[in-house]
């Protein structure tokens, strides 16, 4: 079992930058494989980008390669999301997932964890 808490969300101008964090419970996290999803009401849940166990491995969707950076500090049972250049179309709920998949997985239902989401609002 583990238990994820995000923070970090907020509301930005558009070309601005923010940084999620995605705190886990368990003496175990650096097996964990750890995904980001965001949704936006009425649609569904959509994969921005996930990070290996090890923190060597990381896959980004399209639409954010070159703007968001993906890290983990397993000492700190901690996975940080940095988001730059954001656009009014990153807006939406971010939430933070685990797998003890080994493997990257873009799919929603590989995670079988899940955090609370933080909402991220950017304006223009």
């Amino acid at each position: 079992q583990v238990q994820l808490v995000e923070s970090g969300g907020g509301l930005v101008q558009a070309g601005g930058s923010l940084r999620l964090s995605c705190a886990a419970s368990g003496r175990t996290f650096s097996r964990y494989t750890l995904g980001w999803f965001r949704q936006v009401p009425g649609q569904e849940r959509e994969f921005v980008t996930a990070i290996s166990g090890s923190g060597d491995i990381t896959d980004y969707v399209d639409s954010v390669k070159g703007r968001f950076t993906l890290s983990r500090d397993n000492a700190k049972n901690t996975v940080y999301l940095q988001m730059n250049s954001l656009k009014r179309e990153d807006t939406a709920v971010y939430y933070c997932a685990a797998t003890t998949v080994w493997s990257i997985r873009r799919s929603a239902s590989s995670y079988v964890f899940w955090g609370q989401g933080t909402q991220v609002t950017v304006s223009t």
